[in-house]
């Protein structure tokens, strides 16, 4: 006997096909060759029961398949923002990115207006939700998140450089190279022309992260990294030179400007620091 203690909820499931698909209910109607108006019904909860027909049509449409097993295969990732309704209480367009408007700079249509210096009390009449709907801009910010969730940071031993030279790398399962930190080790003798025993700093030559993916938190991840391995090799400075924007990163990180721009920049571990027993 079939067991079903565990029911789909098909609504939601479409919703989340044509999200996957990104397609309109108006695109799927014309490719399943179902009306809209039915396709809004299934998913608002108003018709529970549809043809199997129907539901074959509108799957293939969405370009999914129909698996018939007493345990599910696996299961589609839910619609994010699904909780979010527009003025009049309806869902989001489920193919399309939503985000709640608070405030006029989360939305584009106030992007011509400095609403940051004007009161809340003049503020326009906004929306509740905004989408985004340039499908190339839909499918990079995506892009984006995937980054967000799958990279891992990891530091590169190339034998064919010195031990002095360190690289941490960005990278995400499939091997593509999202970000990347370069630097070097010295001692004091190399940097002033004496020696000072036991003290050795690390240069930071440069981060880079893949222009796709920046404002992610790539960069501060690999600096982080970069502050781990200093803590195991028992080094507690970094020093940097940057200017403009790479100013404000090293700041963020935690480094202090040494002197004006150029600047010169040292991150300093506290003594506590210690390598990992």
């Amino acid at each position: 006997m079939a067991d079903f203690e565990h029911r789909t909820d098909l609504g939601a499931t479409l919703r989340a096909l044509r999200r996957a698909a990104d397609l309109s209910q108006r695109q799927l109607a014309a490719r399943s060759g179902v009306p809209q108006a039915t396709i809004a019904r299934i998913e608002s909860g108003r018709c529970t029961d549809p043809g199997y027909r129907t539901v074959e049509r509108l799957v293939g449409g969405a370009a999914g398949s129909i698996t018939i097993s007493a345990h599910p295969a696996g299961e589609l990732p839910p619609v994010p923002q699904a909780e979010l309704r527009d003025a009049a209480g309806r869902r989001c367009p489920a193919h399309l990115d939503a985000r709640g408007v608070r405030e006029p700079r989360d939305w584009p249509g106030a992007w011509w207006a400095h609403w940051y210096v004007v009161p809340p009390e003049r503020w326009p009449r906004l929306p509740t939700v905004t989408y985004r709907l340039d499908r190339d801009e839909r499918d990079r910010q995506r892009k984006r998140d995937r980054v967000r969730q799958d990279y891992v940071v990891r530091r590169y031993v190339d034998p064919a450089l010195p031990s002095t030279s360190w690289r941490l790398v960005a990278e995400l399962p499939d091997g593509e190279l999202v970000g990347e930190l370069r630097a070097h080790e010295h001692s004091d003798e190399m940097l002033v022309g004496h020696s000072r025993p036991g003290r050795r700093e690390v240069v930071l030559d440069g981060v880079l992260v893949a222009t796709p993916y920046q404002l992610l938190g790539i960069g501060r991840r690999l600096v982080a990294a970069l502050t781990a391995e200093m803590d195991r090799a028992g080094i507690r400075s970094a020093h940097a030179v940057a200017e403009f924007g790479g100013i404000d990163f090293l700041l963020a990180c935690g480094f202090a400007v040494q002197a004006s721009r150029p600047a010169a920049l040292r991150l300093n571990r506290p003594v506590s620091a210690r390598p990992p027993g």
